[in-house]
């Protein structure tokens, strides 16, 4: 109850320290904000001064900044996230339908990347040393050092434009999932490979699992009823700080490739000084990252429970 109660603080302050900061920050952004939102309605070439102080004047931008955050504040704790200033959709319906789409991107890359470098951590850590360990040493450091804007970009010439195999952006059908999910799992496995590497050695070095061995048990059964519970602990903990990776992640991927998610609008809200969209998805993300950790922080005192003592 007592950590219910923490997180749910953590979230209202989290909800207006991001609404407060993206409010300021895009009101600091240099440009005359109304020919912005201007633009984006009506396009660039369709544009003039007296559609942007038409907007001007319909969004009262001229106005002082604090009562206009002191109402979207209002606004929040009513759960009502206003409209957008381009579309004029309600920004509630947007950020889910959007929500939606970077979900699928996002689950798809954690699965496919526990998929990876678990396994491989594993093994390797089982053997320090060996040809697998230094191998994935390098391996899992070159692909934290390429950023993944240049590993998408990479990935494109070489499967869309090189072999033609996959689509190089889009969205609706599953081989529009593999390059973006591909390009965000590579870079988690890498992490999740060497957690999961050293959580592994550390633990194969430790007396209990000698004297598991003494017993007779093979290193598969010690592994199963000792080791891969003791790995999960430091592996799950580092799930809730990769959300940050994944975040960002998001926003390049799904920019790259044109995937309609969450990342791609609020590039596009940004540029279009949409207050009400950044601000909505910014807190989303924000909040995400607070519901992420209250979910580590289960899965790990399920895992160990001696903390609970």
């Amino acid at each position: 109850m007592k950590s219910l109660v923490s997180r749910i603080i953590q979230a209202g302050l989290v909800a207006v320290l991001i609404g407060t900061a993206t409010f300021a920050m895009m009101r600091a952004l240099p440009g005359d904000m109304a020919w912005r939102i201007a633009s984006h309605r009506y396009g660039y070439d369709n544009v003039d001064a007296a559609a942007a102080d038409a907007v001007r004047e319909e969004l009262a931008l001229d106005g002082p900044a604090l009562p206009a955050l002191l109402r979207w504040l209002g606004d929040l704790a009513r759960l009502d996230f206003g409209n957008s200033l381009v579309s004029g959709a309600p920004v509630m319906d947007e950020v889910v339908h959007q929500l939606g789409a970077s979900l699928q991107l996002a689950v798809a890359a954690l699965a496919l990347s526990l998929l990876i470098g678990p396994p491989l951590g594993i093994l390797a850590g089982l053997r320090p040393g060996g040809l697998l360990d230094r191998g994935l040493l390098v391996l899992s450091t070159g692909l934290r050092a390429v950023p993944q804007f240049l590993l998408a970009l990479v990935l494109i010439l070489l499967l869309s434009v090189g072999l033609g195999l996959l689509p190089a952006a889009g969205h609706g059908a599953a081989r529009h999932f593999i390059l973006p999910t591909v390009t965000l799992a590579l870079g988690l496995a890498a992490v999740n490979a060497r957690i999961a590497r050293d959580a592994m050695a550390r633990i194969a070095a430790m007396p209990f699992w000698r004297f598991a061995e003494w017993k007779g048990l093979s290193r598969r059964q010690v592994l199963l009823r000792h080791g891969l519970r003791n790995v999960a602990v430091p592996l799950v903990t580092y799930l809730g700080l990769q959300f940050v990776t994944l975040v960002e992640g998001v926003v390049i991927v799904e920019s790259v490739f044109g995937w309609p998610g969450i990342g791609h609008a609020l590039v596009h809200a940004i540029f279009a000084r949409d207050v009400p969209m950044v601000q909505a998805t910014a807190l989303v993300l924000g909040l995400g990252f607070v519901l992420v950790n209250a979910g580590v922080d289960a899965v790990t005192r399920t895992l160990d429970p001696r903390g609970l003592a």
